[in-house]
């Protein structure tokens, strides 16, 4: 009966099915489970003393894939199946549920049975959780934030009986002392992110608290599957993308630059990747590009360039153009909303006064007074090329080709006096109108929109997402073929770019 239980239960086609059904939390497919339990070390699953956590149980995946490993592993240690079965579940797997429904959904799929002290449980606990425990946590409130995740307290406070999404495993000093035990694995697939109330843009991440608090238990071996927009993102991520990039004690990492190939009913802005840290290694990382029709390797430090450069055939690409030493288009280009005027306002469509100001916003040109804006801001005198904030992609995924656009048509020289809301980025000043027509050509070329996507892991263009960009003697007019030259790329460097990004043709 045992065998027949375990053989039902551990049917990866419920938990794919699962897989599909939410965008807000993503659950983790049984095959992306196992490919990041590949990635330890295979002698694990024959060791009866290993212990493994996942700390952010959702449909409890990863704890029903390591099971079936250890029952196989085990087999000459333990000869009887109850007997491995009970060691297992008993010494050697534990869960913390993040809602009460993925702590039912978990005890489901581990022992088959959503009460472990049941009669249909693969073993007998005392309790009706077992080894996945649910802690109902409140947020600690500090200045109407939570002093451990940075919930905002008007969102976040909830009355009793409600989830209040605060996860035991990060809103604690000690997470050792939630089991009292060490643990020689720390694997799932975190929250990625908090709510604030307003547009999906505002969403706070929080996956990256997870990660950082499993480094303080220092386990043996550490594997996550998060979003990759901490290669280049912003949103308090700056921090994590430093001390990530210079970790090397993170060995592997996988890349899908398109969200869909993991997870193919979801859509994670910016992709998402799997790692491995290992605490008694060092080493250059062994990174991996996933797309829907390939894959390549490549042995490299993480911390090479100034965000994680996700394409193992741009480094070289990178390297050649950084060589000339050349001054970076982000050097003009401006910061976040650069004349002050936020996205929602639009001007007049005459202008009623001499003194009115040209304003571009989302709807096209209009005309605000003179008094509303303010001309100490740099370029406002001078000649200067509006760029979009908001890259060409949805969730900055590719097309059904694999090809991305990057920049959007909405680029356009400002005149002297001429301003923009917080929609567009400047860049500037220009000496004349012809050199900001001659850079709208350069930022349309492959070779920049190339550039930049090395950059890019959101939705969002921001003056850093131009640091690969090399400045131009704007003079003249730039062609692919003359950059091409001018860098000394390869005939296969060459492919790449154009198997990269689409043609620009003035469309959406």
């Amino acid at each position: 009966m045992l065998a027949s239980l375990l053989e039902r239960a551990y049917n990866p086609d419920v938990l794919t099915c699962l897989a599909n059904l939410s965008n807000d939390e993503v659950f983790t497919p049984p095959e992306v489970a196992n490919c990041v339990l590949d990635m330890l070390p295979a002698e694990l699953w024959r060791d009866p003393t290993v212990r493994i956590l996942d700390p952010f149980c959702k449909s409890g995946v990863f704890l029903r894939e390591a099971a079936k490993r250890f029952i196989v592993g085990l087999e000459d240690v333990y000869p009887d199946l109850q007997d491995r079965v009970d060691h297992i579940m008993h010494e050697q797997l534990f869960g913390i549920a993040i809602t009460e429904l993925t702590a039912l959904m978990s005890r489901r799929s581990l022992y088959c049975s959503k009460f472990p002290n049941g009669r249909f449980s693969v073993s007998g606990f005392d309790t009706d959780e077992g080894n996945i425990r649910l802690r109902h946590i409140k947020h600690t409130w500090r200045e109407k934030r939570c002093a451990f995740c940075g919930a905002s307290e008007q969102n976040y406070r909830r009355d009793d009986g409600l989830e209040t999404h605060a996860y035991e495993f990060i809103h604690t000093k000690r997470p050792e002392g939630i089991f009292n035990m060490k643990f020689d694995v720390i694997v799932g697939n975190p929250p990625y992110q908090l709510d604030t109330g307003g547009s999906g843009r505002q969403a706070k991440p929080i996956y990256h608290l997870f990660v950082e608090q499993a480094k303080r238990l220092r386990p043996r071996f550490i594997t996550m599957i998060i979003p990759s927009r901490w290669f280049a993102g912003g949103m308090g991520l700056d921090s994590f993308r430093s001390t990530m990039m210079a970790d090397r004690h993170i060995t592997r990492m996988v890349d899908y630059a398109n969200a869909k190939d993991c997870f193919p009913q979801n859509s994670v802005s910016g992709g998402v990747c799997y790692f491995l840290w290992e605490r008694d290694h060092e080493d250059d990382c062994l990174f991996t590009n996933v797309s829907a029709s390939s894959s390549n390797d490549k042995l490299r430090p993480l911390d090479e360039f100034p965000v994680l450069v996700r394409y193992n055939r741009a480094v070289e690409i990178l390297r050649k153009i950084r060589s000339y030493e050349e001054t970076s288009l982000a050097s003009i280009v401006s910061s976040i909303s650069p004349f002050g005027i936020p996205t929602s306002v639009r001007g007049s469509e005459d202008r009623t006064s001499p003194s009115d100001v040209r304003l571009l916003s989302s709807g096209g040109f209009s005309y605000l007074r003179r008094s509303q804006v303010d001309t100490s801001k740099a370029c406002f005198d001078s000649f200067k090329v509006a760029v979009s904030q908001t890259g060409a992609e949805h969730a900055c995924e590719p097309d059904r080709s694999g090809q991305f656009r990057v920049l959007t048509s909405s680029m356009r020289t400002l005149a002297p006096e001429d301003v923009c809301t917080h929609s567009y980025l400047v860049l500037g000043p220009m000496g004349t109108e012809g050199e900001c027509e001659n850079l709208l050509v350069y930022l349309k070329t492959k070779f920049v929109r190339f550039l930049v996507l090395q950059a890019v892991s959101s939705i969002h263009i921001s003056r850093q997402t131009f640091c690969f960009v090399p400045l131009q003697n704007f003079a003249r007019a730039w062609t692919d073929e003359e950059l091409y030259e001018k860098y000394g790329l390869s005939d296969a460097e060459v492919q790449f770019i154009d198997e990269l990004i689409k043609p620009f043709d003035g469309g959406e």
